[in-house]
């Protein structure tokens, strides 16, 4: 990715590591409601490659190709989650937040469009 480069419409691959319904490895009051991992070979604010949730499938999974439609901005931490969903996908700020507000509740967030 370049510099300035939009993220939202990108084509992504999501390499899960936290599939839909296990338990957060430090947090186990945390069961992940979307699947969630990581792009590799971009790099997030935490210096770790760029975390996803993925949205739009309700099954588990271990890796997926979509489209990055939201960036989730965390205020009080310094790294971005992005939000990936299959292709075509429309999802109103609202959905968004529902769905990944399972962890985001323990953050100040808000939802990016750009």
């Amino acid at each position: 990715m370049q510099p300035n480069e939009p993220i939202c419409g990108r084509a992504v691959r999501v390499i899960i590591d936290r599939p839909l319904g296990s338990v957060h490895p430090h947090h186990k009051n945390i069961v992940y409601e979307v699947n969630y991992g990581y792009v590799p070979g971009v790099l997030g604010g935490d210096g770790e490659e760029q975390d996803a949730y993925v949205l739009g499938i309700d099954e588990p999974l271990t890796e997926f190709d979509g489209v990055v439609i939201a960036i989730v901005e965390r205020s009080d931490d310094n790294e971005t989650k992005w939000i990936v969903a299959p292709v075509g996908t429309e999802l109103c700020d609202e959905e968004i937040m529902k769905k990944i507000h399972f962890q985001e509740k323990y953050f100040s967030t808000r939802l990016l469009r750009t």
